[in-house]
């Protein structure tokens, strides 16, 4: 038997810093570092799966690697902006996590934006490099025609023989088959800017939110704190956009807890698909927008499913409290957790679990325990309990800024203190229900108006599907509300049915003074309604 040779007590064969102490590069918890940990110790477990084929963690730890050294050769580093326009797919996972080991800054963009607006983007954001699907070789042609900024588009999927300048842009994953040779990946702090996040622009031109490796890991801290421990066989199913903040953040804690990650196809939402997805896969945790969730709920026979769902969590829009109790109905089994925040804080603020969500239904928690956060008057002075005011935020999800715009990080933080721009009122123990935004509260004769009370009432008509409330221009009392909605099938409504319904339930100048049917709300990607589009009905 030949002795295994006694392990090096030499501080420079060891690999040591120059001081003896062990480099910060191997005790990074972001989540490239994390990813590289897990293929070393469960190289053959399956990390992310699409359409049935699968991605072993040490194939997702290599496809970052070459990554990463492919964009290094095409001039990449740290600082750097790299566009990703794609759909879910495992191409834009290795992309985000090669631009990350790279220490550069990712900006993704929302696929469903107009030529003049990723072009706006690809200028703001001073980005020459594009990664794209090929779908959306028009789209990426028309922005070429827009702005001289784009040097280099590389597919994340293949060249696609259509576009302009499919000739010459490489096609990701013939760069990640070229490896590594010659690339050392830097050594990335914490502190480093990771994203560059555009807000969903519901009100004007979208400002770019700066999120660094710190911001994620607080985060990822968050969903452990505030929902059920990961376990080895967890199965997060993950259907929002990866181009979404609530995307991201889910990816990057399912990857730093060494969760398997099945990734939902985009495209128009299918939601019989998706629950059949649910029970195929054993998804045992999914997130979705209350309007997803409304269209699962209503799926025929889905509580006789054979599903595994532990964890079920919605955010990114408010959720009524009919379909609240709905869900809950439908998976009695499951822990429902109501995620409440924003891009700017990474983005989950407050947090209400499942057994207490019955107890105070319509709430969505309290702040989770990495926030700070109070509920202030304009002058900055809290406000009594019960009393409406604008909550505001302090701690680690909290963004760096807004890239290049410092007078508006300046505004958002008057007073050292990050403004959500969320009215809001929060009890003796802390739960905080959502009552409107401050730039959709409607001021009427001197009173407030907060659109989600209204909302509230709208859904528990036996009619309605989905409505929204906004403010709408009048002589006699400066705006009054104005409402609209999507009827259920083979329902009808009309404006003084509706009006005679809510007399009782809200305050008379609270009632909308004019209804619009639509077939569906205007929504950006994140789910969230345009009330801006909607303002355009009373304008007609």
């Amino acid at each position: 038997m030949v002795a295994s040779p006694a392990p090096t007590h030499d501080p420079a064969e060891a690999g040591l810093a120059a001081d003896g102490t062990i480099p910060a590069a191997l005790r990074r918890g972001h989540w490239m570092n994390l990813l590289r940990l897990h293929a070393a110790v469960e190289p053959d477990g399956v990390a992310v799966r699409f359409e049935g084929a699968d991605t072993t963690w040490s194939g997702l730890a290599a496809a970052m690697e070459a990554g990463a050294a492919a964009l290094s050769r095409r001039g990449v580093g740290p600082g750097d902006r790299v566009l990703l326009l794609g759909l879910n797919r495992p191409e834009y996972v290795e992309a985000l996590l090669a631009i990350h080991a790279l220490g550069a800054i990712a900006v993704p963009i929302n696929v469903r934006l107009a030529p003049p607006e990723i072009a706006y983007i690809v200028d703001d954001a001073d980005a020459d490099l594009l990664l794209a699907d090929a779908v959306f070789a028009p789209a990426v042609d028309a922005v070429r025609g827009l702005t001289g900024r784009l040097r280099e588009v590389v597919w994340l999927d293949a060249a696609p023989e259509a576009a302009a300048g499919g000739g010459e842009d490489a096609a990701w994953p013939a760069l990640v088959a070229q490896g590594t040779e010659g690339f050392a990946a830097p050594d990335v702090a914490e502190d480093a800017t990771a994203l560059i996040m555009y807000t969903s622009g519901t009100t004007g031109r979208p400002k770019g939110a700066m999120l660094d490796h710190l911001n994620m890991l607080a985060q990822v801290r968050t969903s452990q704190l505030t929902s059920e421990p990961p376990s080895a066989d967890d199965v997060m199913y993950l259907s929002a956009p990866l181009f979404h903040i609530a995307g991201t953040a889910n990816l990057i804690a399912a990857i730093v807890n060494r969760v398997r990650v099945v990734l939902h196809p985009l495209g128009t939402f299918d939601p019989v698909a998706v629950v059949e997805a649910y029970e195929r896969e054993g998804a045992t945790t999914a997130f979705n927008v209350p309007q997803q969730w409304q269209a699962i709920c209503a799926v025929p026979g889905v509580r006789e499913r054979r599903l595994r769902l532990r964890t079920i969590s919605w955010g990114a829009a408010p959720a009524s409290p009919t379909l609240l109790r709905l869900m809950a109905e439908t998976f009695p089994q499951a822990l429902i957790v109501a995620a409440f925040g924003q891009t700017e804080m990474s983005p989950v603020t407050c947090v209400l679990r499942g057994e207490e969500a019955l107890e105070r239904i319509g709430s969505v928690g309290r702040p989770v325990p990495w926030i700070a956060a109070r509920v202030v008057d304009p002058a900055m002075e809290d406000v009594a309990p019960g009393e409406v005011g604008e909550i505001v935020y302090r701690g680690p999800t909290l963004m760096r800024g807004y890239w290049r715009r410092p007078d508006a990080t300046a505004e958002a933080f008057a007073g050292g203190w990050f403004h959500s721009g969320d009215l809001v009122r929060q009890d003796a123990d802390g739960y905080v229900w959502v009552v409107d935004r401050v730039k959709d509260m409607i001021i009427s004769g001197g009173e407030n108006i907060y659109c989600t009370e209204v909302e509230n009432e709208l859904f528990a008509h036996p009619a309605v599907l989905e409505a929204a409330v906004w403010g709408r221009p009048d002589e006699r009392w400066g705006e009054v509300p104005a409402a609209g909605v999507v009827l259920r099938e083979g329902h009808s409504l009309g404006i003084e049915e509706l009006r005679a319904w809510l007399e009782g339930r809200l305050a008379h100048f609270k009632i909308p003074r004019e209804l619009h049917i639509v077939d569906a709300l205007p929504r950006n990607a994140s789910g969230k309604v345009r009330k801006v589009e909607l303002r355009g009905l009373t304008e007609r």
